[in-house]
């Protein structure tokens, strides 16, 4: 099993670049970083993880800042998000930054993709709350056709580009993961444009997963190509061997947001499942 690592990286705890560093000197395979650009302090929408936000949510740095700096001192240590708010984002300018991120590092991108829970934070974005499912899959269809090889362009009822010269080009497409929670929505929406699923934590895929697979098979979608990576995950050896059992080839454990020495510490302390 590849084992990579998820953090909420702000302006108070570890650096990337040292964080890079010691990830792929120890041989974690990933680094994946969440999105958010800002918390509105009116906070009425409730935060799913329970009743106090922690204080990382709002001090977050740009996951593809952050991401550029990881890839500039390593080399073999793969990076994504986990996940980009994508209905929050301009497309064109969004699949330009993939794409430059994917070309500076070699390849080593994962594109997480989620539709987000904070819904002041996407009203002061412009986004249709009621529509942002809709437009973050015209969002992700529009980015593909600006990394196709030939100009081409997209219609779509929110977003549209006209056939373009756009570079670099991405080849292939950086891999596509959809974040949320198991269910038929989420699952239709992993079959009908992603490569796969990225659920947060490894609870409750003893069920979701033959779910996910039978829609992804429905779909017509190639049976060994879908990948399932899930993320903040509290590792044990115990827990380990479930996801294993389970076909799941690959995750990142949580560290906390926090200082060098905490976050060496935790690392230290995963070395044992490598």
């Amino acid at each position: 099993m590849r084992i990579g690592a998820s953090i909420f990286l702000t302006d108070e705890s570890i650096r990337p670049t040292r964080l890079a560093r010691e990830l792929e000197q120890r041989g974690f395979h990933a680094l994946y970083v969440p999105e958010h650009t800002h918390i509105p302090v009116s906070r009425e929408t409730p935060w799913p993880g329970g009743a106090e936000l922690p204080r990382e949510y709002g001090r977050t740095l740009d996951p593809f800042a952050a991401l550029a700096a990881a890839a500039a001192v390593t080399e073999r240590l793969h990076l994504g998000t986990g996940i980009t708010l994508v209905a929050q984002h301009d497309p064109i300018t969004l699949a330009k930054q993939v794409a430059t991120l994917d070309l500076l590092s070699g390849g080593r991108f994962t594109l997480g993709v989620g539709f987000g829970w904070n819904r002041e934070e996407a009203d002061d974005h412009g986004v249709d709350w009621a529509a942002r499912r809709d437009v973050v899959r015209e969002k992700v269809a529009l980015m593909r056709a600006l990394w196709a090889p030939e100009p081409t362009g997209y219609q779509g009822v929110h977003v549209s580009v006209a056939p373009s010269v756009a570079h670099p080009k991405p080849s292939p497409p950086p891999r596509v993961l959809l974040g949320g929670g198991a269910g038929p929505v989420l699952f239709a929406h992993v079959a009908e444009y992603a490569d796969g699923w990225m659920p947060v934590g490894g609870g409750g895929l003893a069920e979701a997963l033959p779910r996910l697979r039978r829609v992804w098979q429905e779909a017509g979608r190639d049976p060994e190509a879908l990948q399932v990576l899930p993320v903040s995950v509290q590792p044990s050896a115990g827990k380990l061997a479930r996801l294993r059992d389970l076909g799941v080839a690959e995750i990142t454990a949580q560290l906390p947001s926090a200082g060098t020495d905490e976050v060496l510490r935790t690392l230290d302390a995963y070395a044992q499942f490598l």
